[in-house]
C-alpha cells in the first residue's frame, strides 16, 4: 500500500510502499478514503511529543470503509463507513476507565502516535474505538470531526455555561466550535495571530460576532475562553479577557512554556484547566450533534503524497479551516 512514513522526528515524511496490514482479533481493516491533518500530527513529526512508534504512519482523523474484520469483531460489517480517532486503546480496568475518564488511562495508546494511522491506503483499528460516520458528510468533510471537532466539543463542555466565549487560534477546531456555540445560543469572540485579517474574516463568516488580534481586548468581558493555539503566552492573555469566575480552557496536547504572570489575573475565582484526549462518549455525543447543527467543515484538500506540504501549511498558519488528505482521489 502507499504510505507516508515518519522515520525520525524532525525529518520530512517519506513516501513508500508499505505492507498492507491485516485485521487482528477485535480489529477492523479500514480502506482509508480521507485523513485529516491535525496539529497533533505536527507535534509528533516535529518531535514535540516524546516516544512515538518508529517508523510511524501518522494520522488520526481517519474516514474509510471496513474491508476486513478480525476474529471476534462483530460491531461493523464489510462496507460500513467508519471513523478512527486519536484514542485507540485503553485497559478498561484502571480507576480512570472505571470512572468514565478513559481519556486519562495510563495504558492508553493513540492512533498515529503509538499505532500506525491514516496517512496510508489502509489502517487497522480496534473496532471498539471506531465510530459510525453520520450520513450526509462526504469523506473529506467528515474527517475533521474526528479530532478537531471532538476536542473542540470536549473543550466547549469544560467552558461550562459560558454565554460569552473567546476562541484563541482560529483553525480547524475553532471553526467547528463556533458553529456549535451558535447552535447553543452562545456568543463567540475570535482571536487570531496579529494582523491575520483573512482569519478574522473567516471567523465572522462561521458565527463569531467579533474577531481581532490575540493581543487585543474584546468589546466586553468574556465568561470563558478556549485556547487552541499551542502558545503558552496566550494563557495570561486569555485570563485578561475573562470576567471573575471565568474559565480558560487549554485544548492542545502540547503548548510552549507559560510565562509568569501576576496573581491578580487569576484572582477572582478564575480558573485555568487543560483538556486531554477524548472519550468514546464524547465521540458518540458529538457525532450525533453534528448533523443537528448542522456543522459545515471548511477543508483544504491535499493528496496523500502531499502530506509534507499539508503539514507545512499548518505549521505556517496558511490553512483555512482544516487540512485533509484525499487518500482515494474520489474522496
Amino acid at each position: 500500500m502507499r504510505a507516508m512514513i515518519l522515520d525520525a522526528p524532525g525529518k520530512p515524511l517519506r513516501a513508500a510502499e508499505a505492507p498492507k496490514p491485516e485485521a487482528g482479533p477485535g480489529q477492523v481493516l479500514v480502506r482509508v478514503r480521507a485523513c485529516g491533518v491535525c496539529r497533533t500530527d505536527l507535534h509528533v513529526v516535529d518531535g514535540e511529543l516524546p516516544g512515538p512508534k518508529l517508523p510511524l504512519i501518522p494520522g488520526h482523523q481517519i474516514v474509510g470503509v471496513v474491508e476486513e474484520t478480525g476474529a471476534g469483531a462483530e460491531r461493523f460489517a464489510m462496507g460500513d463507513r467508519v471513523g478512527v480517532p486519536w484514542l485507540g486503546h485503553t485497559d478498561g480496568t484502571c480507576r480512570y476507565c472505571l470512572s468514565g475518564r478513559e481519556n486519562l488511562c495510563d495504558a492508553a495508546r493513540f492512533t498515529g502516535y503509538e499505532i500506525d494511522g491514516g496517512y496510508a491506503e489502509y489502517a487497522t483499528a480496534d473496532e471498539r474505538f471506531c465510530f459510525p460516520i453520520p450520513d450526509g458528510y462526504p469523506d473529506l468533510q467528515a474527517a475533521p470531526l474526528l479530532c478537531a471537532g471532538l476536542i473542540g466539543y470536549r473543550s466547549l463542555r469544560f467552558a461550562g455555561a459560558a454565554q460569552r466565549l473567546g476562541l484563541f487560534g482560529f483553525g480547524a477546531s475553532a471553526h467547528i466550535v463556533a458553529q456549535v456555540a451558535a447552535h447553543q445560543g452562545r456568543r463567540t469572540f475570535a482571536f487570531t495571530r496579529p494582523g491575520d485579517e483573512e482569519g478574522q474574516r473567516f471567523a465572522r463568516e462561521v458565527g463569531a460576532e467579533w474577531a481581532g488580534d490575540s493581543d487585543e481586548y474584546p468589546p466586553e468581558e468574556l465568561d470563558a475562553a478556549i485556547i487552541f493555539a499551542p502558545v503558552g503566552a496566550l494563557i495570561p492573555a486569555a485570563l485578561r479577557t475573562v470576567a471573575k469566575g471565568g474559565t480558560v480552557v487549554c485544548a492542545g496536547i502540547h503548548m510552549s512554556d507559560v510565562p509568569s504572570f501576576s496573581y491578580d489575573l487569576l484572582w477572582g475565582e478564575r480558573s485555568v484547566r487543560s483538556v486531554a484526549n477524548l472519550t468514546r462518549k464524547d465521540g458518540e455525543e458529538f457525532l450525533a450533534l453534528a448533523p443537528q447543527v448542522p456543522i459545515q467543515t471548511e477543508v483544504a484538500t491535499f493528496l496523500l503524497e502531499e502530506a509534507n506540504a499539508a503539514l507545512g501549511a499548518l505549521r505556517a498558519g496558511e490553512t483555512k479551516g482544516a487540512a485533509v488528505l484525499a487518500v482515494e482521489p474520489s474522496a
